[in-house]
């Protein structure tokens, strides 16, 4: 019997490529000053501590997301993503991903996807 052809590999690929570009794209806000006074002024960043959390989560963004779009390091990558968006699901935004916020609680799916598998086709790691 033949078997059927299936690229896994290549399909885990470039969805961790679309995760870690999306991953980007939201990181770079770290550089618009506009963006991040904005976040300043919500409730779970009024804090002493707050400003150091709200860029070191797009920090955090930005380089797991250039770590995923290249698939370098892709499980600690994974392990950044699902601990920073684990963190906005549950203590930034509190915990409502059934019915709000299920954004950033796919994001650490994604994640623990990457914890996993690692990179798939198309990486670093693979070199």
């Amino acid at each position: 019997m033949k078997q059927a052809l299936t690229y896994s590999a290549q399909g885990l690929a470039m969805v961790r490529i679309i995760t870690g570009g999306l991953l980007v794209f939201h990181g770079l806000e770290i550089f618009d000053g506009n963006t991040m006074e904005t976040y300043l002024t919500w409730d779970q960043f009024s804090g002493t501590l707050g400003p150091f959390l709200a860029y070191l989560g797009k920090a955090l963004e930005l380089v797991s997301g250039l770590m995923l779009v290249l698939g370098f390091y892709t499980r600690l990558a994974g392990i950044l993503v699902a601990g920073t968006f684990l963190y906005i699901t549950f203590i930034v935004d509190g915990g409502k991903f059934w019915y709000e916020n299920q954004h950033p609680f796919l994001f650490s799916l994604l994640g623990l996807v990457f914890v996993f598998t690692g990179a798939g086709a198309w990486s670093l790691n693979k070199l």
